[in-house]
């Protein structure tokens, strides 16, 4: 990609907008160094990774520890007579810590769902040898632990012991009142890596010893008594013994990591590609950004664009629309000066590379882009001094030297090309530069004031003309474009706002109606009107959101309320069972008052004019008939003529329905007149439970709730699968039964029914 072509759409501010969301600094030259794609399948799989990880971190705040760069311990290692120090085993360290922490947020169900992220994470692995060696020898703070070897442990025991008898011993000097006025603070400290006392310099010839060294000021002197001096020497040597361990350390350290480097390094690597994808992350959710989808054949069509350095640089950023029909490729945008039109143009060619690059862009989702592998901009004073060229010359010989790489996939800014030579040439060179591009099948995006090429954008096929829009009130500029129309360039407004004296404004206003006509009447005029359609647009698009906003919070308390009434429901249903089994409650006033409530939620059939109430004639035993209330369709098994009623089974639940709660199933087909099932009916099965894999309490309350189920039903007998295993889960269903009065009596299935992995139930009459 063009580093000029960078530079003038300003896409390395956007990375280091970006860059400052990433937590490690290899994470944030990442960033800094991402450019646009130009193979489709290479745009394809970033975006696509990138939707996958916008939409996991909307549900988890997926968060990475700041990291260090260890790209260069990896360098050092490459000498096999070198080992790394304390600072670059504990960077490793760190850096493995926090792929750790992040596997353990990306479960196998994560993993499920989004496949492209953890096809990213499967490169992060923890070396067992290095993280096994890293984590027993190196403590939090820092340092090496005591435990990395029983030598060091060792030495490092006695460097304890020779430090609590110089306490001692310093303590029992501090007893000595006598010698407590020599000293100058009464604690030992070190001087030179050796314990000294701090004694007042003109006491220092009281004491046998050796003057190691001065305050400052001179008042203090560093003393080292004669009865220190031969801890000190041993500490000394345990010291020296201590370093020689740390070092032994430090080279089994430093060959694990050897060993294991090349999965190490790639861990680090996937890491710093996972910083940089949360980074995209974070910026998208900034910003309200979103991914767009890019394809060869797909339209230009860019809904709410916003431009993303005036996103992150100001509060409030009006939207522009950069669209463009079926069979265009040219978009010219005309109108007044300081309204916008190089903006649209900067936001068109930066929201193309940055989507080229699977950024997400600041437009609304649902916006496409065609596929570009090439983007020529020409834009601003190009002048030369130095090379003798003027804005118009420099112009042209950059147009001229790209000239021949345009094609299909190339997108070109134009923005106020052919200016600096006479208007009517620079017009006409720039309306046959758009047909060259046009008949190179190239996309345009171009900004001009020339009147030549506005009537161009309107007349000619395959171009589409715009207008930025200005309030006919206040004559400020809206940062709209108004399309299909053409705008005036407002040069005398400008300048009035600018302070040039209003006498030469009224000169230029006259010359401009001897040059112009009603040109400039014509133009206000299809300004007032794009503005009033604009106003109208903004009103319809509030209030449809405002409309989705109330029919979104209906449906909520839709949702709210219906769950409210089935946990009310089920609640009510728990308390009958509750007092059943207690013997507060017969068993028929029971079923009763369980199906009063649910007909008291259940739609009622009479309501619906055109659901036509069968007769009892027309049923028969097996056919298959829908149940209202539940929505199930169930097999006729009984029909009570006297009462016109049938007994349905639905999946194992048997119950007696009135007339009026079944219809006809769509699932039959009609023979005259009556009902008939397309194959024999199936034998009921009896009702059965698995208990396998679960735990006893979650066992014990879902046989409970099968009991109950089953009694409703009407069953006399089920089937509890508990499988054999150790027996503890046959045991705690028996008990379970001995004590359900629902259960009449139990027994092991046979050979047949499963042996000693099943029990059989008759419920109690």
């Amino acid at each position: 990609m063009d580093s000029r072509t960078l530079q003038l759409l300003e896409y390395p501010k956007v990375l280091q907008h970006l860059s400052h969301f990433a937590v490690s600094e290899a994470g944030r030259d990442a960033c800094l160094s991402l450019l646009p794609e130009t193979d489709p399948v290479r745009i394809a799989e970033r975006s696509a990774l990138v939707r996958e990880a916008i939409h996991f971190c909307a549900f988890k705040d997926v968060r990475l520890a700041a990291f260090p760069d260890v790209a260069g311990v990896f360098a050092y290692l490459q000498s096999p007579l070198a080992f790394l120090d304390v600072d670059g085993l504990i960077g490793l360290f760190e850096m493995l810590k926090v792929a750790a922490a992040l596997l353990e947020r990306l479960g196998p169900a994560d993993a499920e769902r989004y496949p492209g992220l953890a096809a990213l994470v499967a490169g992060l692995t923890l070396p067992p040898k290095t993280w096994s060696g890293l984590s027993r020898c190196l403590a939090p703070d820092g340092t090496i632990r005591d435990e990395a070897s029983p030598e060091l442990y060792s030495v490092r025991q006695e460097i304890r012991r020779v430090h609590q008898m110089c306490t001692r011993k310093v303590q029992d000097f501090f007893q000595n009142k006598d010698l407590q006025f020599i000293l100058q603070d009464e604690f030992l400290t070190i001087s030179s890596d050796r314990y000294v006392l701090a004694l007042k310099n003109n006491f220092k010839g009281r004491l046998k010893g050796i003057v190691h060294d001065y305050s400052q000021t001179g008042e203090t002197c560093y003393f080292e008594p004669l009865f220190l001096v031969e801890l000190n020497n041993d500490l000394q040597e345990y010291k020296q013994e201590e370093r020689a361990e740390e070092q032994k350390v430090l080279r089994f350290l430093s060959e694990l990591v050897r060993t294991e480097q090349r999965a190490i390094e790639l861990t680090f690597d996937e890491l710093v590609r996972f910083d940089g994808l949360l980074a995209i992350c974070h910026f998208a959710r900034h910003s309200d950004a979103h991914v767009v989808d890019i394809a060869p054949d797909g339209p230009l069509s860019l809904t709410q664009a916003r431009h993303p350095l005036l996103v992150f640089g100001q509060d409030h950023v009006v939207p522009v629309d950069l669209e463009l029909k079926q069979g265009q490729r040219a978009l010219i945008i005309t109108g007044g000066n300081a309204g916008g039109k190089t903006v649209c143009l900067k936001t068109l060619g930066l929201l193309g590379l940055m989507a080229h690059a699977g950024l997400p862009v600041t437009a609304a989702e649902g916006s496409t882009l065609p596929f570009w592998n090439n983007f020529v901009v020409s834009m601003g004073d190009e002048q030369s001094i130095e090379q003798s060229l003027s804005t118009f010359t420099a112009q042209i010989r950059h147009f001229s030297e790209v000239w021949p790489r345009i094609d299909t996939h190339t997108l070109v800014i134009l923005d106020e090309f052919g200016v600096g030579t006479d208007p009517s040439q620079g017009a006409a060179l720039a309306q046959a530069v758009v047909d060259g591009l046009l008949e190179r099948q190239a996309w345009v995006g171009a900004a001009t004031h020339f009147p030549a090429l506005k009537a161009y954008g309107l007349s000619k096929d395959g171009v589409r003309a715009a207008s930025v829009i200005f309030s006919p009130d206040t004559r400020k500029p809206l940062f709209k474009l108004g399309y299909d129309q053409v705008g005036a360039s407002r040069a005398l407004d400008v300048a009035r706002e600018q302070g040039l004296p209003e006498s030469i404004l009224a000169r230029a206003q006259d010359y401009l109606y001897l040059d112009a006509g009603d040109a400039e009447e014509i133009f206000e005029r299809l300004n007032r009107l794009a503005a009033a359609k604009e106003e109208e647009l903004d009103k319809v698009r509030a209030r449809t959101r405002d409309l989705e906003l109330k029919f979104s919070r209906k449906l909520e308390k839709l949702d709210q309320e219906r769950s409210r009434m089935q946990k009310e429901l089920r609640e009510a249903s728990q308390e009958i069972m509750r007092q059943w089994r207690e013997g507060r409650r017969g068993r028929k006033e029971a079923l009763k008052e369980i199906a009063q409530l649910r007909d008291s939620v259940a739609p009622s059939p009479e309501t619906d004019e055109t659901i036509e109430k069968l007769s009892i004639q027309a049923i028969a035993q097996g056919q298959v008939l829908l149940y209202l209330p539940w929505n199930k369709t169930g097999l006729v098994q009984e029909i009570d003529g006297k009462k016109e009623r049938v007994r349905l089974d639905m999946g194992g639940v048997s119950l007696w329905v009135g007339l009026s709660d079944v219809q006809a199933s769509a699932k039959e087909r009609h023979d005259g007149g009556k009902v008939v099932l397309k194959s024999a009916p199936a034998p009921v099965t009896p009702l059965r439970l698995d208990l396998r894999g679960m735990r006893a309490d979650e066992a014990e309350s879902e046989l409970s709730r099968f009991l109950d189920k089953a009694l409703l039903a009407g069953r006399t007998e089920v089937e509890i699968i508990h499988g054999m295993g150790t027996g503890a889960m046959r045991r705690m269903v028996h008990e379970h039964l001995k004590r359900s009065r629902a259960v009449g009596d139990f027994r092991l299935g046979n050979a047949d029914e499963g042996g000693d992995g099943v029990t059989k139930v008759a419920l109690a009459d």
